[in-house]
């Protein structure tokens, strides 16, 4: 049918034949190149521009209180055989409670039961979700607001050497702290605290090192807590501990930006490493990079730490909670 009107207009008037067909290639050319404000058809783009054109959504988050604090000491001298040591820090009166050779799968089913079957705010409540599937337990009591180091250690009678290869049936130490005061747990919410712990043995000797921390709300979820990678030039506000530097350039290197040595930061440097003027303010998800500002953050689709697309991307702290800081230090 095109063909027909083309061959009739051609008969009727070459010169305006000519000028239709000029007309067309004109307007889809502009189409294509969006000349006419229109984006790019999806179709012409390769995946890189598909992801850009993606917007990154500010994610809404809800600030919470959380009362428990827990530290490895030491970690480099930890093992089975000798121990290890944890420094707790918590808001209020709390437990800490040791489950050794905790069972993985009943583990998380307990976590599971904190969201459909009851909640685990005490360490009997933990004991009766796992079904006493553990090796050896051990509680303490924590005074509020008091860094107390708690020395850990699976009694010699036990005669367990390593847990096996990997992948293992249990894990080496989950420590649990809990609200003392029952008051207490009306006041927060987030009622308890789980860490997985994993200490070298005669099998696995991997260093000393935290592998998961579960925040348990009274509510009925649970959440996994996630470290922030920070930039590498923001500046602390003492002196970073050789430990601090070796953790950092571990960081560095699984991002890819080791490849030469950090310059010393002036002490009071800014922490955006884009403007190098404003303190860092968003985390950029699912790379959980903290490198931007709050001026910069409106103009990277990509990280600029890894270069991995921005999905999402939230605020440490609120303008408001901004404003209250500028005005306090004036």
């Amino acid at each position: 049918m095109a063909a027909v009107f083309l061959v009739t207009l051609y008969e009727y008037s070459p010169l305006f034949y000519i000028a239709v067909v000029f007309t067309c290639f004109i307007v889809t050319t502009g189409l294509v190149l969006g000349w006419f404000g229109w984006d790019v058809p999806v179709i012409l783009r390769n995946s890189e521009e598909t992801q850009l054109s993606t917007r990154a959504f500010k994610k809404q988050m809800r600030q919470v209180k959380n009362p428990f604090g827990l530290e490895l000491t030491q970690s480099s001298s930890a093992s089975l055989a000798a121990g290890m040591t944890l420094t707790t820090d918590c808001l209020e009166d709390s437990r800490l409670t040791c489950f050794w050779g905790c069972s993985v799968q009943k583990l998380y089913e307990a976590l599971q039961k904190h969201v459909y079957c009851f909640r685990i705010s005490t360490p009997h409540a933990l004991e009766e979700a796992l079904y006493s599937d553990y090796l050896h337990r051990e509680q303490y009591f924590i005074k509020k607001n008091s860094k107390e180091e708690i020395y850990c250690q699976l009694p010699k009678d036990t005669e367990i050497e390593d847990f096996g290869p990997v992948p293992r049936s249990r894990y080496p130490l989950v420590a649990l702290l809990t609200l003392a005061d029952e008051d207490d747990r009306e006041i927060y919410d987030i009622i308890s605290m789980v860490s997985v712990i994993h200490i070298p043995d005669k099998t696995y000797k991997l260093p000393c090192r935290i592998l998961y921390q579960y925040l348990l709300l009274a509510q009925g979820q649970f959440y996994d807590l996630k470290q922030l990678f920070m930039s590498a030039n923001s500046s602390p506000s003492s002196n970073p501990s050789p430990a601090d530097r070796n953790a950092e350039q571990s960081l560095l290197e699984k991002a890819g930006l080791a490849g030469s040595e950090a310059e010393p930061v002036e002490e009071n440097s800014k922490d955006c490493v884009v403007c190098q003027n404003g303190g860092v303010n968003w985390v950029l998800l699912p790379c959980r990079h903290a490198c931007l500002c709050d001026s910069c953050v409106c103009f990277f689709k990509q990280c600029p730490m890894c270069r991995q697309f921005v999905q999402e991307s939230f605020a440490l702290c609120s303008q408001r909670d901004l404003d209250k800081d500028v005005l306090e230090t004036s």
